[in-house]
């Protein structure tokens, strides 16, 4: 058990990518998207590409599984602004793109 957290710990058996379809579905996504195309040098660069791509993951990237939605927004009401500056930001060096609608104010 997580010391505080009253979360208990639940291990899965090895090998079985049944037993848990969300990680599963994560590190092939990471794998795919981004350790592929990169070179990765020492352990430092690995966590901090890994900690990039998860919130990039978690925080930008649309989900089919969801309705094109992003999981860290999911509770939120739906809003597509339609004017506005486009912006892309950068993500990993420019392996990924985010997009959004920046907002004119008068």
């Amino acid at each position: 058990m997580a010391v505080g957290s009253e979360i208990q710990e639940l291990k899965t058996p090895y090998r079985v990518p049944e037993a848990n379809g969300a990680c599963e579905r994560f590190m092939g996504s990471l794998r795919r998207e981004c350790l592929d195309h990169m070179f990765i040098q020492d352990g430092r660069q690995l966590q901090w590409v890994v900690q990039e791509y998860t919130a990039y993951y978690n925080q930008e990237r649309p989900h089919q599984g969801i309705s094109q939605r992003i999981p860290d927004r999911y509770a939120l009401p739906i809003s597509k602004p339609t004017s506005g500056r486009l912006i892309s930001k950068t993500i990993l060096g420019g392996l990924h793109h985010s997009y959004a609608r920046a907002l004119y104010q008068n």
